[in-house]
């Protein structure tokens, strides 16, 4: 329970207001249609987060109890760093004429791949040594922080502070990252 908690609250908190809600949001509006946007969303977000689990369950027959905290540790931090820098303006696809399915699904994809929430999912899968758990929970994650973009494109964008949100989640990753990796140094 613990992988699919962790990577759950932290891949919606890493998500929200980054560049796969942008995009989500952008594809609604662009198709008026919601339905293929969540399905591309879904499916996008599924193969990502399974490559990540799969990948992080290698990684913890590898590595030391004390290298994987250290290796969650930065992955919190690097995901802090990552929501407070300043981003580029996120492709919206345009020109794309794969229709509403196959430009989210594909957008999404290479959009969400080596994004910081992808590293978190594959430190958490690495650290618990429960990929299943992990990747369900951070499925999950992205669906929450990305289903509010998708359903309420124009209110989100009037009634969140987006950049707060962002700060605020970022300085969170930050110091649980720092307070993680003097642990795993043994300092704290």
């Amino acid at each position: 329970m613990d992988a699919f908690l962790t990577s759950f609250f932290a891949l919606a908190v890493a998500e929200f207001g980054d560049r796969p809600q942008i995009l989500c949001a952008a594809l609604a509006i662009r198709y008026g249609r919601m339905s293929p946007v969540l399905w591309g969303l879904g499916l996008a977000t599924l193969c990502n987060c399974v490559i990540s689990a799969v990948a992080g369950s290698a990684i913890h027959r590898w590595i030391s109890e004390d290298a994987l905290q250290l290796f969650y540790a930065l992955s919190l931090i690097f995901a802090g760093v990552g929501m407070m820098a300043w981003r580029r303006p996120v492709d919206l696809l345009e020109k794309w004429p794969l229709g509403p399915f196959w430009t989210s699904f594909l957008g999404l994809f290479v959009l969400q791949f080596g994004d910081k929430g992808q590293f978190i999912l594959i430190a958490t899968a690495a650290r618990t040594g429960m990929g299943s758990f992990a990747a369900a929970g951070g499925w999950f994650g992205v669906m929450i922080a990305c289903l509010p973009a998708i359903l309420f494109y124009r209110q989100l964008a009037d009634h969140v502070p987006m950049v707060a949100v962002r700060y605020t989640g970022g300085a969170g990753f930050l110091l649980i990252g720092a307070v993680l990796a003097l642990g795993a140094w043994g300092i704290f």
